[in-house]
């Protein structure tokens, strides 16, 4: 379960057994939401947030952090999904204080 960033209390991870589309997941406490990267031919559309079976969702304010947070770093998240799913890399948790 590489843990990609913390960003104010949140944790945005992926879970090692994951699948397509690629998606990250976000956890504060004991809730968790994930956000699903939406690309139509090429291009992207949108970061669509989803619920977690089993898990409370995140609350509002949360939900908007880690949406602007994945909109921002989408091309990193991408190279990260890449290097982890299809290279089998490790990936280092980055720590970031500075609001998006």
């Amino acid at each position: 379960m590489p843990k990609l960033y913390e960003y104010f209390g949140l944790v945005v991870l992926f879970y090692s057994n994951e699948h397509e589309p690629i998606h990250v997941h976000c956890k504060y406490q004991d809730k968790e939401s994930k956000a699903e990267l939406i690309y139509e031919n090429g291009k992207f559309i949108k970061v669509s947030i989803k619920n977690v079976a089993g898990k409370e969702p995140l609350d509002t304010q949360n939900t908007k952090k880690f949406k602007k947070l994945v909109e921002y770093y989408r091309d990193d998240i991408i190279r990260k999904w890449v290097d982890f799913f299809v290279f089998n890399k490790e990936i280092a948790a980055e720590k970031i204080t500075k609001k998006i």
